[in-house]
């Protein structure tokens, strides 16, 4: 069976070896690359690696190497094109039919490429033809010499209305072609479609595998509207999903252990020139989680570049918020700021290597940058606007899925509003022999922030309310929890909502034992082809499981059994197992961020942890809110 090479890509983009190999061979960090023991010879020193820039994994003891269809292939002893469904269905790619449709589909895709290829090479024809005079004029005054071009292929589109269409048309290319892949102005009232890019320097925009598939034009006239201007969505270019350079920094990247993002096309060049190839920059918008996720596949801590003026801090601003739910323990980013009123084309060619080099080993880590983000945002003379600040502070935090990451960004900032706090308080006043006040630590302080950092009724880390302790919220912490044992018993009810849910019962948390041990048999169930209510029964009769089933239903009531009966609505059970499923997720995070909270309470009885605890406790009872009203 053969599949579109499009479609392969797309599968390797979205899972990483080191997450393929990782379910099989237990890896550790070394380098810029994963090492485990092989998982084809036993051995006691690891000989097996993994490189994700690379996308490939090598076993020194036998010799095998490859991508991750191969390593799947290897493994689990499936063909390539079992493998191909496999890693599909994981990376949630849907593999087309192969029909005539849709080989005719890939077989156009190659077309377009074809077209998007002779556009490329038109227009460095025509930067180095007559027509391209002020274009080479424009380039040298930007350092931009014949190295450059050459390297990044950067052409020129003359001004003539139909000149790159008359070209392709005289190569054979069909306009509907020239349209397709955006090269072409066209629309219901456009008569006669014309070229895209004219009185334009182009720079070619190529995909992972260094195909040509898109343009950016810079316009060389200063009465243009658009400055820039990029080819539309097609087939081939889809431009939150690409990074202009990524075909060439992967392995400057790989080899550096960095990459560099800059704004600009001109900004990549001038990085590149200047001894940092493993520069890339996002296309004409904000940074987009597809272009993020490639970024930590090139490196761990992906270094942006930044105006240090209002605009800058805005695109901080915009990626801080973009990676906080994404962070992972060992993936961040990094911000390293460019003096004031240069861009990385600037300071390449007024300091060199040397400048760029000590803006980089500058930057500052998210975490710093986020801290000053709230910090500058307003004053914090007042005990309402210092609320308002640990608010600001804190919200974000909660966007972190990672709860080990989540759990030092709290720590981090509590410490650092300590530190805030306590640097410019006065100790709390207390009574003196006479009957007055004195100040403790000799009475010295800031007028401007008197106010007392400890909490006087904080001496212990609070415990939850009562009314929160006997709820079903804490019925885990007890033995079985009532939104598991309602969650296994209604995929028990119906068959064929185990098979449909198979991966997402595999991922699920649970604390009960019974809940646990019920688990095993139904992912051991949804392995069986022929599943039905009779083999699922005699799968459920046996003692141990029956008694774990025993102990689901004694912690249910009378809502949930209204839904475990055979005969209910399946389409409406499988809606009240996802609420249930995204309830209980997000409760067990939050359980985790109470206790958190109940140590930082221990450790430092402050106004900040105790908030912290209220906030959290509040978040649970509005879960077992909403639950409560979706049981009625």
């Amino acid at each position: 069976m053969k599949f579109p090479p499009s479609i392969l890509e797309e599968i390797k983009a979205r899972l990483p070896v080191s997450a393929v190999v990782g379910k099989r061979v237990r890896l550790a960090k070394s380098g810029r690359e994963w090492k485990g023991l092989s998982p084809f010879n036993a051995e006691k020193t690891p000989s097996f690696f993994v490189n994700d820039q690379k996308g490939s994994f090598f076993d020194f003891s036998s010799g095998k190497n490859g991508d991750i269809f191969k390593f799947v292939m290897e493994t689990e002893g499936l063909s390539f094109p079992e493998a191909v469904e496999k890693l599909a269905f994981e990376a949630g790619v849907v593999l087309p039919k192969i029909t005539h449709e849709a080989q005719v589909q890939e077989e156009k895709r190659k077309g377009l490429h074809e077209v998007v290829e002779l556009a490329a090479r038109f227009f460095e024809a025509e930067l180095m033809g007559e027509r391209g005079a002020g274009a080479r004029r424009y380039l040298a005054g930007r350092g931009l010499d014949g190295e450059a071009r050459k390297a990044f292929r950067i052409g020129y589109g003359p001004p003539d209305r139909f000149a790159l269409r008359d070209h392709l048309a005289g190569k054979g290319v069909d306009a509907a072609l020239m349209m397709e892949t955006g090269l072409l102005v066209h629309g219901e009232e456009i008569a006669v479609p014309y070229d895209r890019f004219r009185d334009r320097i182009m720079f070619p925009i190529h995909d992972s595998r260094g195909r040509v598939v898109a343009f950016g034009g810079r316009a060389m006239s200063a009465e243009v509207s658009a400055k820039y201007l990029n080819s539309p969505e097609t087939p081939l270019f889809h431009k939150g999903s690409l990074l202009f350079n990524h075909h060439n920094a992967r392995k400057a990247a790989h080899d550096t252990g960095q990459v560099i993002i800059v704004e600009g096309y001109v900004d990549v060049i001038a990085m590149s020139l200047s001894g940092f190839p493993q520069t890339v920059a996002p296309l004409g918008t904000a940074l987009t989680e597809d272009q993020l996720t490639l970024l930590w596949r090139m490196s761990d801590e992906p270094v942006i570049c930044l105006d240090g003026d209002k605009a800058g801090r805005k695109a901080a601003s915009r990626a801080i918020d973009l990676a906080l739910p994404m962070l992972e323990p060992g993936k961040s980013l990094a911000f390293a700021i460019l003096p004031d009123g240069q861009d990385p084309d600037d300071l390449a060619r007024s300091g060199g290597r040397a400048a760029i080099m000590d803006v980089v080993a500058a930057a500052r880590p998210l975490v710093d940058m986020l801290w000053t983000r709230e910090v500058e945002a307003g004053p914090l003379d007042t005990p309402e606007r210092r609320a308002a600040f640990e608010r600001r502070l804190k919200e974000p935090l909660g966007q972190i899925k990672d709860e080990a990451t989540r759990r030092h960004y709290r720590r981090e900032m509590d410490e650092r509003l300590a530190q805030l706090f306590a640097s410019s308080v006065p100790a709390r006043p207390e009574r003196g022999r006479e009957g007055g006040f004195q100040q403790r630590g000799g009475g010295r302080g800031n007028a401007r922030n008197g106010w007392q950092n400890a909490a006087p009724w904080a001496t212990g880390p609070l415990k939850a309310s009562s009314q929160l302790t006997q709820s079903r919220l804490m019925a885990g912490r007890r033995g079985e929890d009532v939104r598991e044992a309602f969650i296994l018993l209604a995929l028990a009810s119906h068959p064929d909502l185990i098979l449909r849910c198979a991966d997402e019962i595999a991922d699920l948390a649970l604390d009960g034992p019974a809940a646990e041990r019920f688990r095993q048999v139904l992912l051991e169930a949804a392995l069986d082809d022929s599943l039905d209510e009779g083999t699922l029964a005699n799968r459920l009769a046996q003692p141990r499981v029956r008694e774990a089933q025993g102990a689901l239903m004694a912690v249910t009531g009378p809502a949930e059994r209204l839904k475990l009966v055979q005969d209910a609505d399946p389409e409406s059970v499988f809606d009240s197992i996802r609420q249930a499923v995204v309830l209980h997720q997000r409760a067990r995070t939050l359980h985790s961020e109470l206790k958190a909270a109940e140590r930082a309470l221990a450790d430092e009885a402050t106004e900040a942890n105790f908030a912290w605890i209220k906030d959290v406790k509040a978040r649970l009872e509005t879960i077992e809110g909403t639950e409560a009203m979706s049981g009625e």
